[in-house]
């Protein structure tokens, strides 16, 4: 906890690293794949090598961009190491899929990968951590100051159903129709322990606290067995969003980036101006899980309440409403983001109603994922 303080304090603000969660899928069936260890075995020696790792199962495959110190160039980056994981997914004709879950692979089927920390994860969390075949994005941005990180994240809770929302693309699991946008949060974060919305803290020194307490009762054993949906990482000195479905296709998920750091560099520029005590400004958790159960649901294309106005709005006017907040913030960067006409689980629903099957409407998702790869060359520029 005390080297953790001081990668904060020691910290840059507004740094940013992306991780991507891709599916490893036969080519033919489109079936999950256990074949992590072939690709990671293949990738060393190479540029992509250091930022290829493993993530819970074999048939799974995770992509960071590094530490960046301005969003175009995560952006760039983003890019590259999609085209990177391309060339050597084909050399072992394997295809990729970036959905939030897969439309009918079994979660039986899928095999732990056999690092320590996997393995222990497999050990506290059994059935847990097995069901939890699901594919996110996240982001980390770096946050001076330990106190200022703590009120980050507080503040921070308010946007995390909107953004889930915008990311949703996880409407089938299990061959089912499951009528909700984001099945991925429904798995993850009400399945695992110390998971979903944290609560607020009123500074670093309660949150160190509350950590030092569960090392103490041996409820963790690692600071990563706070699962939270955003989380001061005590590594890296950055807080770290994850609340976000995996996205198909490249646009998305570089816009989906630098709307989640515009709106972390925001928090903190307004804690900066305004400041507060740290229990005021949040909203409840049972406003914050309203919302999150309509993104839940719903998706983009539904309704949440604003909670300033006290009334039901449709959710797009919330996100053009963060797009607003954020622009000092955005400008600051160099972030100029777009709004997504229709998400990954708007288009896919869409799809469904028309009458196109799931295995076509999956067959195509991972074509679209595919035709990403080629825009390394200029995806700072689309972003």
């Amino acid at each position: 906890m005390r080297s953790a303080r001081e990668a904060f304090e020691d910290g840059q603000d507004f740094t940013i690293a992306v991780e991507e969660e891709f599916m490893l899928l036969d080519s033919e069936t489109l079936e999950l794949t256990n074949r992590f260890e072939e690709l990671k075995t293949a990738a060393a020696g190479s540029e992509l090598d250091e930022h290829v790792v493993g993530e819970l199962i074999a048939s799974e495959i995770e992509i960071k961009t590094g530490r960046c110190a301005t969003f175009p160039e995560v952006a760039e980056l983003m890019a590259v190491r999609r085209a990177q994981l391309a060339e050597l997914a084909d050399r072992f004709d394997v295809a990729l899929a970036c959905t939030g879950t897969h439309p009918w692979s079994r979660w039986q089927d899928q095999r732990i990968i056999d690092t320590p920390h996997y393995r222990r994860n497999n050990e506290i969390l059994q059935y847990v951590v097995w069901r939890n075949n699901s594919f996110g994005v996240h982001a980390h941005i770096g946050i001076r100051g330990a106190d200022r990180a703590i009120a980050v994240c507080n503040a921070f809770r308010n946007v995390l159903p909107e953004l889930l929302a915008l990311s949703a693309s996880s409407p089938f699991v299990e061959d089912a129709v499951t009528g909700l946008h984001s099945a991925r949060t429904e798995i993850f974060t009400k399945m695992f322990p110390r998971c979903g919305i944290p609560d607020v803290y009123a500074g670093w020194a309660e949150f160190e606290q509350y950590v030092r307490f569960l090392y103490d009762t041996r409820s963790i054993d690692e600071h990563t067995q706070l699962w939270w949906s955003v989380r001061p990482h005590h590594s890296f000195g950055t807080v770290e969003v994850r609340i976000c479905d995996a996205q198909t296709r490249g646009d998305d998920s570089f816009a989906l980036a630098g709307l989640i750091a515009a709106c972390i560099a925001q928090t903190a520029l307004d804690f900066d101006e305004h400041g507060y005590d740290g229990k005021g400004t949040p909203l409840a958790d049972r406003e914050i899980e309203e919302n999150l159960w309509r993104a839940i649901r719903y998706g983009a294309g539904g309704r949440m309440i604003d909670w300033h106005r006290g009334e039901e709005v449709p959710t797009r006017s919330l996100l053009e409403q963060v797009v607003v907040w954020t622009e000092p913030a955005r400008t600051q960067l160099g972030i100029d983001v777009t709004l997504p006409e229709r998400n990954g689980a708007q288009r896919a629903r869409e799809a469904l109603d028309s009458g196109v099957s799931i295995e076509d409407i999956y067959r195509d998702a991972v074509a679209e994922t595919r035709r990403t790869y080629a825009g390394a060359g200029h995806a700072s520029e689309r972003a």
